[in-house]
């Protein structure tokens, strides 16, 4: 019998080595190596095609590019608007999509949300590894969702699952969750690397060969990045991540990879009694403010995937009994805002190096482009000064180091989101200044930090 071969992964960046060693070359993480069983190769020279036996579409015929096919992938709704935002447009057929978020999130409310209304027009077969399937339908009775014709199934087993998939023929095919799944041919537990990952490639592989679309739930980690290998993100065609805690009454859902649409497109979805509602204007959420502005509050333009979004950042300067003071952000970079401040030092003659400045996006938003720097700094200095901004006011912008105010995109398309929402004066960017503002607006271009703090 031919000896077994083994790798060892690293389960940060999928790196593979002969031998284990402590520290990862590629990453240059420590303890991230773990053994991995490798199949043999098979007699006659000819190439494996997997451990379940399916092989993708290889086609040995060589095309040209100018004779590929464009027509438009056909795609199917998923019965939320805010899910087709980020998927692109749909669930294209063939397509594996892995859909993560910490525990409580939503992951499995929301497929079954969706498996059971697509359920009355395809065929969905939903396989649960987590759950009895006493348990999905006491939830689903709970959500009060259509439960006839959605085809359950609880198993651990793929090639368990892909026999009766290839029985059944699916449309779509949901597993929840992918850590649960194993293949019989690999001594490790499930959950591990060489499970995650073979189980996976089975499981696309059939989806690739069928058309089907694999909707595969996946764990996090304490630090939110998916569990697993990382060669899992690059097997799969789209990665989404379904942000907000237990405590948060709101869930995002934003796209981190997407073959088939933009990536960092975003989602907002409400915890109900009934399951996740779609959010049809988040604008409006994210704007339930006071009556009475108080100082430190201001609002902001973000660019989200495709649409603008007005969100609030609150701001508290107080003075520091410590000899370091904090520098606590929530939903912004926080090497950013230490960045910001060392700006609004030497450029806007504002010192804030002996108070603590704490910072937080209203909402649960988590804010990653630099169009809200600002917005930050403004509300920094409200908050410093204690004096209440204009409710009517918002600002974007990014900041420089030499303190210059930068343009960012889209513009033209963020001044008219904030008017349609009532705003009366806008600080902005002077090369994204409108040449006519909006109908009853002020709009104020800036060059320099110094000009927006006189604006004020």
């Amino acid at each position: 019998m031919a000896k077994a071969k083994s790798a060892f992964v690293c389960t940060e960046c999928g790196a593979e080595y002969r031998k284990w060693q402590g520290q990862c070359s590629s990453c240059q993480e420590w303890n991230t190596l773990s053994e991995v069983h490798l199949a043999s190769a098979r007699p006659g020279g000819g190439a494996a095609t997997g451990r379940t036996g399916y092989a993708g579409d290889l086609s040995r015929e060589v095309i040209d590019l100018g004779n590929v096919d464009l027509s438009e992938v056909p795609r199917m709704s998923s019965t939320f608007a805010e899910f087709d935002r980020v998927l692109g447009g749909g669930l294209v057929p063939g397509s594996a999509v892995l859909l993560g978020g910490n525990p409580g999130a939503g992951k499995s409310t929301l497929l079954l949300q969706t498996a059971c209304k697509l359920a009355q027009q395809r065929r969905i077969l939903y396989v649960t590894g987590e759950e009895s399937l006493s348990q999905v339908a006491m939830r689903a009775h709970r959500l009060q969702l259509p439960t006839n014709g959605l085809k359950m199934l609880a198993e651990t087993s793929v090639e368990t699952i892909l026999a009766v998939a290839e029985r059944e023929n699916p449309e779509i095919l949901v597993i929840d969750s992918i850590q649960t799944m194993h293949l019989e041919d690999i001594s490790s537990a499930p959950g591990g690397v060489a499970q995650v990952r073979e189980s996976a490639a089975a499981l696309t592989r059939f989806a690739k060969k069928t058309n089907t679309v694999l909707l595969l739930v996946g764990h996090v980690t304490k630090d939110g990045s998916l569990a697993g290998p990382k060669v899992l993100e690059h097997m799969i065609d789209a990665s989404l991540l379904l942000e907000g805690g237990a405590d948060s009454r709101f869930r995002t859902l934003r796209g981190q990879k997407n073959r088939f649409g933009a990536v960092n497109e975003l989602g907002v979805f409400a915890m109900l009694e009934q399951g996740l509602k779609e959010v049809k204007n988040p604008s409006a959420i994210f704007l339930s403010r006071q009556e009475e502005q108080a100082p430190g509050s201001l609002v902001m333009v973000v660019w989200e995937g495709t649409r603008p979004i007005l969100v609030e950042v609150q701001a508290l300067v107080d003075e520091s009994a410590l000899g370091n003071p904090r520098r606590v952000a929530v939903g912004v970079d926080q090497n950013r805002l230490a960045m910001l401040l060392a700006v609004l030092n030497r450029h806007g003659g504002l010192f804030t190096g002996d108070q603590d400045v704490f910072l937080n996006v209203v909402g649960g938003v988590k804010v990653l482009e630099t169009s809200a720097d600002l917005a930050v700094l403004l509300a920094v200095v409200s908050s410093l000064q204690n004096r209440a901004l204009p409710k009517e006011l918002v600002v974007f912008g990014e900041v420089g180091l030499s303190g210059e105010i930068r343009p960012v995109p889209s513009g033209q398309e963020r001044i008219a989101e904030a008017a349609k929402h009532g705003f009366l004066r806008a600080i902005v960017p002077r090369a994204n200044a409108p040449k006519q503002a909006p109908k009853g607006m002020e709009v104020i271009a800036v060059d320099k930090l110094s000009d927006a703090l006189d604006a004020l």
